[in-house]
């Protein structure tokens, strides 16, 4: 029995560490100084993977909403009329993943008492494309990852995730070119 607490305490903190990885690729020679507008793209025809998100109205406002409120920050304006310079259009997917803690072993160190761990968790991924409209080339591409154990039955916290991963995958965009008057 102490063993199994000891796992399960384990698995627990191991999940809980994770942290969210961000990265984005931008088009070479791309001048987002003379991109000012953007609307968003068709939707994704894919399932998220998880009928928690897919039957979730909220979660597409927040991932909608946390775009908007960083590129706006960022110099974009979303297009009140006439053709925009961009369109936006994300992607989303959770699916379960396995890891197993065991890779240090040949080095002679491990965790506890030795013994492999197993240690399953939900990971969710975010991707947003902005596409040049002109082209219909992406021009940039930002994603983030995360561990969603316990992220997505709690609003609260599945907001919060959102909203902290696109903070994150929009420093790395370049600034627009939109004037405010």
């Amino acid at each position: 029995m102490r063993r199994l607490i000891i796992g399960v305490m384990f698995t627990a903190t191991i999940a809980g560490c994770a942290t969210m990885t961000v990265s984005s690729h931008i088009e070479r020679d791309v001048q987002f100084a003379d991109f000012a507008t953007f609307e968003w793209g068709p939707p994704d025809a894919l399932p998220v993977g998880d009928p928690r998100l897919d039957n979730n109205a909220f979660f597409r406002d927040y991932v909608m909403g946390a775009i908007e409120k960083e590129l706006a920050g960022k110099g974009f304006r979303q297009a009140s009329s006439g053709e925009p310079d961009l369109l936006v259009h994300y992607h989303a997917s959770v699916n379960q993943k396995v890891d197993v803690h065991e890779a240090d072993r040949p080095y002679g160190y491990c965790y506890q008492d030795c013994e492999p761990r197993v240690v399953e968790f939900e990971q969710g991924t975010l991707v947003v494309d902005i596409v040049d409209r002109r082209t219909n080339k992406v021009v940039w591409r930002g994603w983030a990852q995360d561990t969603m154990n316990g992220v997505i039955d709690n609003q609260d916290r599945l907001e919060k995730q959102v909203s902290e991963g696109v903070t994150k995958m929009m420093k790395l965009l370049p600034q627009g070119g939109a004037t405010f008057r």
